[in-house]
């Protein structure tokens, strides 16, 4: 799926979440399912960033988005609740999440690692995508054809040495989709759940956690689209449980 080319109206019609949308791999998706036809809704914690993203959106011609500041630390039932509730009332339904937002956390030792830090990588990396997912099904199933995607790592596929939280965080990424999936496959096959592994990729993330990496040996955010539309849109209709790499293997 890495060369797969989207039709242009792929998306038409469609209302699609996607959190960390302001900056990096979130922004290039948003920008890329707007591109094609999608309605989006541009989740967030910094309003400053969603709306220079709304602005390129709608600057484009493209369908107008929808932003919901929320920052996933310090996010609580209610505040989900009431996301579910907006989207309910502007929208009826749902028809994909893109759960991309993350946190690095320190790159150091388990047995150094600090817990206030291991804390704020769970509650963002892991259980907002929890509890995000969970509020959000009932509208996912009002979709003829709804799509979850899980943002992966490869450090959550094989734990490396100094991942840390970021790695076991990912490592229940991939537990939560395989779970979400096989769910929602016998009780309602319309909505399907994978992960993406975007790889290395040309972001402030990566920049934090490979400081002396060249970033331009890296492709570009709007490079690796190519599977985050496949699974978005209705050619992958069926494929549920799935863990899929942005980049070739190296």
């Amino acid at each position: 799926m890495l060369d797969y080319k989207a039709p242009k109206d792929l998306l038409k019609d469609r209302v699609i979440l996607v959190t960390g949308a302001g900056d990096g791999i979130g922004k290039a998706a948003a920008k890329s399912f707007a591109a094609h036809g999608a309605t989006v809704i541009l989740l967030g914690r910094t309003l400053k960033k969603l709306e220079a993203v709304y602005d390129e959106i709608e600057a484009s011609g493209h369908p107008k988005p929808a932003i919901f500041p929320l920052n996933l630390e310090g996010a609580a039932a209610k505040d989900y609740e009431d996301l579910a509730n907006s989207l309910d009332e502007e929208f009826g339904r749902l028809d994909g999440i893109l759960h991309n937002a993350a946190v690095l956390g320190p790159r150091t030792p388990i047995d150094q690692y600090n817990t206030e830090n291991w804390m704020q990588v769970m509650q963002v990396n892991l259980n907002a995508p929890f509890f995000l997912t969970q509020s959000l099904i009932p509208l996912l199933r009002q979709s003829n054809d709804a799509s979850i995607i899980f943002t992966s790592s490869s450090v959550g596929r094989k734990g490396r040495a100094y991942w840390g939280g970021y790695a076991v965080s990912k490592f229940g990424v991939e537990g939560l989709m395989q779970v979400v999936a096989d769910e929602l496959d016998d009780e309602h096959n319309n909505i399907r759940s994978n992960s993406i592994n975007p790889g290395a990729t040309r972001t402030n993330m990566r920049a934090h956690a490979y400081p002396a990496e060249n970033p331009a040996h890296n492709p570009a955010p709007e490079e690796i689209m190519p599977v985050y539309l496949y699974l978005m849109g209705p050619d992958s209709a069926g494929i549920t449980g799935q863990a899929f790499d942005a980049q070739p293997k190296k």
